[in-house]
């Protein structure tokens, strides 16, 4: 089995880990198949309930492996094949009812946004800094970047990052939207996020989250729909039933 992502399971919590810090934890052909099958493995499995993505070494993720695009003899071909098997993972833990969070410990570069960006939730320490790259190689942004990032700081921002060798820090990140929150170990803070999803009403998160993020592909009718069926889908668990009697009873004590 490859070591490139590693997996750790805590009961309902999985655990993925960039590895390769030798190469800041660029995405090379296996890694990339790795992620995809992970994506397949995790998403498919109901005992999961949220997903920490972390990464070894001093950077979080430095995009695609350009030393191996450049030495494997490949073609452009290759390139996108390999793009597509990425992309499959990351739409597979962005349209599934899994929340994830990110803790980011390190530089972000190229395709490396837009893996952190598959997380609903980012966390960043201070020294983290993000850039896009992609110009300075003659490359154009794949891993969702095109679409997610924009997303995330608004298009004015996105084509700065992409248009100019910009770099941001954490703070600059945080107001921008680009993450939620900047500390000091962010491992940590990921571990609280997750731990407290699982400890709450996991299915409501879970699903608040698979809205939200699918629901900018769609029309506004079909989002309407989804709402519905989801919500009655949701009153009718045991966890919302005991959760609803609890605040109507004390709604009720309040009044009396």
């Amino acid at each position: 089995m490859s070591d490139s992502i590693l997996l750790r399971r805590e009961g309902a919590l999985a655990r993925l880990t960039f590895h390769r810090p030798a190469s800041l934890n660029a995405m090379d052909f296996e890694m990339g198949t790795r992620w995809r099958d992970l994506a397949q493995e995790l998403t498919s499995d109901d005992t999961v309930g949220a997903i920490v993505l972390d990464a070894a070494g001093p950077a979080f993720c430095a995009g695609g492996d350009v030393v191996q695009m450049a030495t494997s003899g490949g073609s452009g071909g290759t390139i996108t094949e390999m793009a597509g098997v990425i992309h499959d993972g990351i739409r597979t833990f962005v349209e599934s009812s899994i929340p994830m969070v990110a803790a980011v410990q390190g530089a972000v570069a190229g395709g490396g946004l837009g893996l952190m960006l598959t997380a609903d939730y980012i966390v960043a320490s201070p020294r983290a800094v993000f850039v896009s790259k992609y110009a300075n190689i003659g490359l154009t942004p794949d891993l969702g970047v095109s679409t997610l990032l924009p997303a995330a700081v608004g298009q004015r921002r996105a084509l700065q990052m992409l248009l100019t060798d910009t770099t941001i820090d954490a703070p600059t990140a945080h107001e921008w939207g680009l993450i939620a929150e900047v500390v000091d170990q962010p491992g940590e803070r990921a571990d609280e996020i997750a731990r407290a999803w699982l400890d709450g009403a996991s299915g409501a998160f879970g699903q608040a989250k698979r809205l939200v993020r699918t629901g900018a592909a769609r029309p506004f009718a079909d989002n309407l729909d989804d709402e519905a069926r989801t919500i009655g889908a949701a009153f009718d668990t045991p966890d919302a039933a005991t959760r609803i009697a609890a605040f109507a009873a004390a709604s009720r004590s309040r009044r009396s």
